[in-house]
């Protein structure tokens, strides 16, 4: 009876060479047939001299390999997808690549076929000055710039140089490198899944002239090919998240205007998705200027589109009767009530006189701004209102700011106690207490008060990391 063929399992080819760790081949004339006392001849196959294995051992062996190595890219496949953002999939995929193929270091080159980016370079075990010296290095001398302009791979799909350094056609910028930094070989593979197009390259080094056994290329091939798939969809997500930034940053002001007796300065930051945070500035008649923050539910292009009609409705607005911030909002909430009846938004309007030094205020449903002064900080009252939308009719009283030369009026969206991630009095006395704490010598620079207060209240990078809270910050100072 013939033994049973194993099964192909999850990309686990059953023809490839047996694992490592399989019973080790009978030496040269280990098998033998012997002759029992009954004349019948019995083969046997020895695993190590003489010690006879039956074939259904070695077959259990292989399977055992099989399944050894199966978890093993269960587990690398495992921490690859739980990676998010472009950024980590690929160091994730170089330390899962260092492990398979033996190699301490390496570096991947993201370098989409279709053109249209993202281009970057990472490193594993490398400084950004190493990969500096090896970017210098002519890209025909460098295995993954020969995958990278079509060059055909062998095997199982890698490009191997053992030992760079003994190669007499290697490039002298080549060798002077590796020699520097201290590899003697490398083991390259083409970053791209069955179907889809090429990513990049990822190339692993060594410091002794070594290369992959057949086995461990087996299994990064198969490990890479799966992690191209996952990548391509990370590509697509970091694209659409800058689609999604550079849009919002479009619809916003390219500059804040010029204005005698007031400087201006502002912050935003968009979450992934892209939201509808937004604010403005905007020259009026009789040297007047209007000021304006708010944010659309919601996020994504809906969002998006639906913050930049509103904030080109509120210009319009604005213009013609911009001394009346009630006015102005009511126009805006009836806009709003009419083309996206789905659809809510707070906003801040504001009336500001700066040869008066006074703003006269309206607000729906938006947080209080801030008065930062030498001998005050403290937030401006404004009357209770409902965000637009939400009612039949909007309508709320203004209030009027009086400033001092030399404060600041912080106007801001709610995106910014937000991402603290405190209760909401928690995290007002946050801000309060970050918009107190401005260095007086700061305090004459709108620009240097607007970043202090960002970083005080979101520290250790909550400011620049994704959030699916945009955050605005519009800073006014008086002279």
């Amino acid at each position: 009876m013939n033994a049973p063929h194993p099964a192909k399992v999850a990309g686990i080819d059953s023809t490839v060479p047996s694992p490592a760790h399989t019973v080790a081949p009978a030496a040269a004339g280990a098998s033998s047939s012997t002759t029992p006392q009954n004349g019948t001849d019995t083969s046997a196959v020895t695993g190590a001299p003489g010690t006879p294995c039956a074939p259904g051992d070695l077959l259990q062996d292989r399977l055992a390999g099989w399944v050894s190595d199966l978890t093993t890219l269960h587990e690398l496949t495992e921490r690859l997808v739980r990676t998010d953002t472009l950024s980590d999939g690929l160091q994730e995929l170089l330390r899962a690549g260092a492990a398979l193929v033996g190699a301490p270091r390496g570096l991947v080159v993201l370098e989409p076929a279709d053109g249209l980016g993202p281009h970057t370079t990472l490193g594993l075990g490398l400084a950004r000055a190493d990969l500096g010296h090896i970017e210098t290095v002519p890209r025909s001398s460098l295995s993954y710039g020969r995958i990278l302009d079509g060059a055909p791979t062998t095997g199982e799909g890698g490009i191997a140089d053992p030992d760079l350094l003994a190669e007499e056609n290697l490039d002298p910028r080549h060798r002077e490198v590796a020699a520097r930094l201290g590899y003697a070989a490398s083991y390259t593979l083409p970053l791209c899944a069955d179907g889809t197009a090429r990513l990049g390259a990822a190339v692993w080094l060594y410091d002794e002239p070594a290369e992959p056994g057949e086995r461990p290329r087996h299994l990064a091939d198969l490990y890479v090919r799966c992690a191209a798939r996952h990548l391509d969809r990370l590509l697509e997500v970091e694209r659409a998240r800058t689609s999604m930034a550079t849009m919002a940053e479009e619809l916003l002001p390219s500059r804040l205007p010029r204005v005698p007796g007031v400087q201006l300065a502002a912050r935003h930051r968009t979450g992934p998705l892209g939201g509808g945070d937004w604010y403005d500035a905007l020259p009026l008649p009789d040297a007047a200027l209007g000021l304006a923050v708010g944010s659309v539910t919601g996020s994504g292009p809906s969002a998006v589109a639906a913050m930049g009609r509103l904030r080109a409705s509120l210009r319009a607005y604005a213009v013609m009767e911009g001394e009346d911030p009630v006015a102005v909002l009511s126009d805006l909430e009836l806009l709003l009530r009419l083309t996206e009846p789905a659809r809510s938004a707070t906003a801040l309007f504001g009336y500001c006189e700066p040869a008066l030094r006074r703003i006269t205020l309206a607000g729906a449903g938006h947080s209080p701004p801030l008065l930062i002064g030498e001998r005050r900080t403290e937030f401006v009252e404004t009357s209770v209102s409902a965000p637009l939308g939400m009612l039949a009719c909007w309508e709320a009283p203004s209030v009027e700011l009086h400033a001092e030369p030399g404060e600041t009026v912080l106007l801001y969206t709610d995106g910014l106690l937000h991402r603290t991630g405190d209760p909401a009095d928690r995290a007002f006395a946050r801000l309060h207490a970050a918009a107190a704490g401005v260095p007086r010598a700061a305090r004459h620079d709108p620009d240097a008060v607007a970043e202090h207060v960002l970083r005080t209240v979101l520290p250790d990078g909550k400011a620049d990391a994704d959030s699916e809270e945009d955050v605005v910050l519009l800073a006014v100072r008086f002279e």
